[in-house]
């Protein structure tokens, strides 16, 4: 039976872990998709991200564009400028690939925080 203390300390780990795939997938959108390959759009991101040799690109880019109400050929301003919807991305981005919606915001929060500082 594990005892309390080491099981805090699993759940801590676990949520440090989550924040740095948050900042990974932070880095990648923001510095290597937005300012390293100029794509301004979420078609144009979630073309890159997931092209459609290997996916049904045009159904992820409809249910990004579906939650989070921006269209996808709107040209998306600076992560700096916009946080809220590069989170909105990644997070919708985030349930697509994990098919749920029950994930770690904070932990999300804190690699945007990771990935901008």
């Amino acid at each position: 039976m594990m005892s309390l203390h080491r099981v805090v300390g699993f759940l801590l780990l676990w949520s440090c872990l989550m924040a740095y795939g948050w900042r990974a997938a932070f880095v990648i959108l923001c510095r290597t998709y937005y300012n390293k390959h100029k794509l301004r759009t979420i078609r144009a991101i979630i073309t890159r991200w997931a092209p459609p040799k290997e996916n049904n690109t045009e159904a992820y880019i409809r249910r990004v564009t579906d939650r989070i109400g921006i269209g996808p050929d709107r040209e998306l301003g600076s992560p700096q400028e916009h946080p809220a919807q590069w989170m909105m991305i990644a997070m919708a981005m985030a349930i697509v690939e994990c098919g749920t919606t029950q994930l770690d915001y904070l932990s999300m929060l804190k690699g945007w925080e990771i990935a901008m500082s």
